[in-house]
C-alpha cells in the first residue's frame, strides 16, 4: 500500500476511533467468505461498519487518538465492529454470531471512550436493545391507567348486576 493510502487510512481510523459510540475489536482467523458475508450483513443491517484493518495501521491510529492501552489488542488478523447509532448493537450481533463460529474471537471494546473487556463486551451484549427498552417503560407509565380502567369498570360492572338481580326479582 502507498504511504498517501495509508495515512488515509490511518486518517480514517482515527476519525472512526472517535466519532463512534462504541467499537469492537475481533480476531476472524476461520471464518470462511461465506460466513465473513453473512457477518458483516447482519452487521450491515444494524448500521454497524465492519473493518479488517492492519494492525500497525491501527496501532497508528490509537496512539494518535491516544488509546495506547488498545493497541496490545492489535495482533493477529483483526477486524472492527464500528457503532455509530447504537453502542450495543456491534456487541451484540457479533457476541451472538461468536456463539455458533466459535472461530470468531471478540478481543475487546471500546464503550464511550473507555476500553472495556472481553467480559464487558459479552455483558454489554446482554442489554436489551433501544426498542425493547423503550417498549418496557411505555409498558410500565400503561399498567397503572390499564388498573385504573379496570376497577372503574369494576364498579359499574357491579352496578349493572344489581339493576338486573333488582329487575328478575319485579320480574
Amino acid at each position: 500500500m502507498a504511504r498517501p493510502e495509508k495515512e488515509a487510512v490511518v486518517k480514517e481510523l482515527t476519525d472512526k476511533f472517535t466519532s463512534a459510540k462504541s467499537l469492537v475489536i475481533t480476531d476472524y482467523l476461520g471464518l470462511n467468505v461465506a460466513e465473513m458475508t453473512e457477518l458483516r450483513s447482519k452487521l450491515r443491517e444494524a448500521g454497524v461498519e465492519f473493518k479488517v484493518v492492519k494492525n500497525t495501521l491501527a496501532t497508528i491510529a490509537a496512539n494518535d487518538v491516544e488509546m495506547d492501552e488498545m493497541t496490545k489488542y492489535f495482533s493477529g488478523p483483526t477486524a472492527i465492529a464500528f457503532g455509530e447509532e447504537d453502542a450495543v448493537s456491534p456487541a451484540k450481533i457479533l457476541v451472538e454470531y461468536a456463539k455458533d463460529h466459535e472461530v470468531l474471537e471478540v478481543k475487546a471494546g471500546l464503550l464511550n471512550g473507555e476500553i472495556i473487556a472481553k467480559e464487558k463486551v459479552e455483558a454489554l451484549a446482554e442489554i436489551p436493545s433501544r426498542e425493547e427498552l423503550l417498549a418496557k417503560a411505555f409498558a410500565s407509565m400503561k399498567a397503572p391507567l390499564t388498573g385504573l380502567v379496570n376497577v372503574l369498570q369494576g364498579n359499574i360492572r357491579g352496578l349493572v348486576q344489581v339493576l338486573n338481580q333488582i329487575k328478575e326479582e319485579k320480574a
